[in-house]
């Protein structure tokens, strides 16, 4: 049997120019975003991928342009971002952070506008431990009384 390598999909990182960017990291959950912005047309990239084709769902993709539109500047960015760790929903609130520490780089008068909207703080909640003795952090088990 012969077996045609042609037919395969080729997975290729696209590869971006950002020279002349400024860096930011943001953290969310278990989650780390490096990210890098430049002027530019509008694209966000997270990992090497169209940031639509990285968060399948709608709300994702809308939370992560969420810095840039209370800014009205959707168009004026490219954004480049490495995402490890943490679930899709982790994974989206450390590159709002990310992005939203990375203009204020960029553009320091925007600064209040983001801090009014609690963009550039970091959400410090994160899962509770497991505790002994209990079903999880805090639910105990099923109380039986015979």
């Amino acid at each position: 049997m012969e077996v045609n390598l042609e037919t395969k999909p080729k997975i290729s990182k696209i590869k971006l120019d950002f020279k002349d960017s400024k860096y930011a990291t943001g953290r969310r959950k278990r989650s780390i975003a490096k990210v890098w912005l430049k002027k530019g047309s509008g694209l966000i990239y997270v990992n090497g991928k169209k940031m639509s084709d990285y968060f399948k769902k709608e709300n994702l993709q809308i939370a992560v342009f969420r810095p840039l539109s209370i800014l009205k500047k959707e168009a004026d960015f490219d954004v480049r971002c490495s995402v490890k760790g943490g679930g899709m929903s982790g994974q989206a609130g450390a590159i709002i952070h990310g992005l939203a520490r990375a203009i204020v780089e960029f553009e320091p008068d925007t600064k209040t506008t983001l801090k009014k909207a609690k963009l550039t703080t970091r959400d410090s909640r994160v899962v509770e431990r497991k505790k002994p003795g209990r079903r999880k952090a805090r639910r105990s088990f099923q109380f039986s009384k015979r």
